[in-house]
């Protein structure tokens, strides 16, 4: 622990602690009020592609002491004389380990913002897919939200968003590019800090009692938690993988709609959205809406954009016969989520009844929940056709097992006739 002047206030100490760190450099983007998880780790590797020079280049830096404490995040010279850059920590939104490199991207304050605004009751704090125990490895290209054990003020953080309809305009970011070998850990840090300042939060609110908050251990109810909708278990399952042959005519389309397996898939293929009644692929009768299509005749989609995924199967309209690797997995994903108490939150947000925003690592993905799935039912009861307010209430006041079913909102949609197929 070390202590640094603070910024305002030359003559009081902050305590924290310091990482070296070489500073490659910051950009500016535009984000999303709430922005999804995949568009919080896009907008960080964007920040990365824009200041990191490419592999074998030279890499322009700077040694830096990465500062953080429980106020604020801030970036000194490496003799610590200087505060090169300086966030307080309630402007941080996300956080960002990839390899060795660690993005920290911040609110730009407004300008009709209070300087002496206080850290909110809710926990508003940056959005990990950073935001929470997000926990994608650290490899070379991995995105690892903030630290490995979700904070209950990062959780309380996300549950806020769940009763906030009104959309709000872009807000900028200023995202900055460190590299360190320590990169996880300050993600960690950070995370660790965002806890300690909602409990001292509540300490300067007058409440005494924190044992209720202190004692949460979510690292317990996480372990409770049965890792439903196993996508890599059946991804990697040769078993479930099944090799198609459809005969067709020459010239005749194979009559399927395909669309993004998309955030909430942890493969990121092409999904069997629909198929034409009278077309091939429904005609062979091995197909099932759901189907994740990992290749046609032998060519990966894995990996592959949408609109390159229907050239493929496009182009395969003059041959007699296609082949497909499947592997089936059903339209519609059970969910149970094991909620102890009130004081656990759920650590997903809903818009009308499609799933936006998740917290990473939480008890909901354990669960099973999905980002951009469409909650069908609720322990049992429908919610195709409820208000967004009563199936927040549902959501909100659910304890013990909490049963849900959803299902990709484009296959939702498709198949409730709010979107008109396009067969290819």
């Amino acid at each position: 622990t070390v202590s640094v002047r603070h910024p305002d206030f030359p003559d009081s100490l902050i305590n924290g602690v310091l990482f070296h760190a070489r500073y490659l450099g910051s950009t500016q983007l535009l984000s999303e009020r709430q922005p999804t998880r995949n568009s919080r780790m896009y907008q960080a590797q964007e920040a990365v592609n824009r200041v990191k020079a490419p592999d074998g280049e030279h890499q322009p830096h700077a040694p830096v002491e990465l500062f953080v404490s429980t106020e604020r995040l801030m970036i000194l010279n490496a003799n610590l004389q200087e505060i090169l850059i300086d966030h307080e920590l309630r402007m941080v939104s996300y956080i960002a380990d990839i390899g060795d490199i660690f993005v920290l991207m911040a609110r730009r304050p407004s300008v009709n913002q209070s300087d002496s605004c206080n850290m909110p009751p809710d926990g508003t704090v940056p959005e990990t897919e950073t935001n929470t125990s997000r926990s994608d490895s650290g490899g070379s290209s991995t995105l690892s939200d903030t630290s490995t054990e979700p904070s209950d003020y990062r959780i309380r953080g996300l549950s806020k968003t769940v009763f906030e309809r009104t959309r709000k305009p872009d807000t900028k970011l200023v995202c900055h590019v460190l590299e360190s070998s320590d990169a996880r850990l300050i993600a960690q840090s950070v995370g660790h800090a965002f806890q300690l300042a909602y409990l001292d939060f509540l300490r300067e609110s007058g409440v005494e009692d924190l044992t209720s908050v202190k004692h949460l251990n979510y690292q317990d109810v996480l372990n409770q938690q049965e890792i439903f909708c196993d996508e890599l278990t059946m991804f990697t399952d040769k078993q479930r993988h099944k090799q198609i042959t459809i005969p067709k005519q020459r010239g005749e389309p194979l009559g399927v709609v395909i669309v993004a397996s998309g955030w909430g898939s942890l493969l990121p293929t092409a999904l069997l959205a629909n198929m034409n009644p009278l077309g091939p692929a429904a005609r062979c009768g091995q197909l099932n809406i759901g189907n994740h299509i990992i290749s046609v005749n032998d060519q990966s989609l894995v990996g592959l954009p949408l609109n390159s995924c229907q050239q493929i199967i496009k182009a395969c309209r003059n041959q007699t016969s296609v082949r497909l690797t499947v592997v089936d997995c059903p339209p519609v994903v059970e969910v149970l989520i094991r909620r102890p108490n009130l004081q656990y939150q759920l650590g997903f947000s809903v818009q009308d009844g499609v799933i936006c925003s998740l917290l990473r690592g939480g008890i909901a993905e354990r669960g099973g929940i999905r980002v951009d799935h469409r909650i069908i039912e609720i322990n049992g009861e429908s919610v195709v056709a409820v208000p967004h307010e009563k199936i927040v209430h549902l959501l909100a006041t659910s304890v013990g097992e909490i049963h849900l079913r959803t299902m990709p909102t484009s296959v939702f949609r498709l198949l409730t006739g709010q979107d008109v197929p396009n067969y290819i």
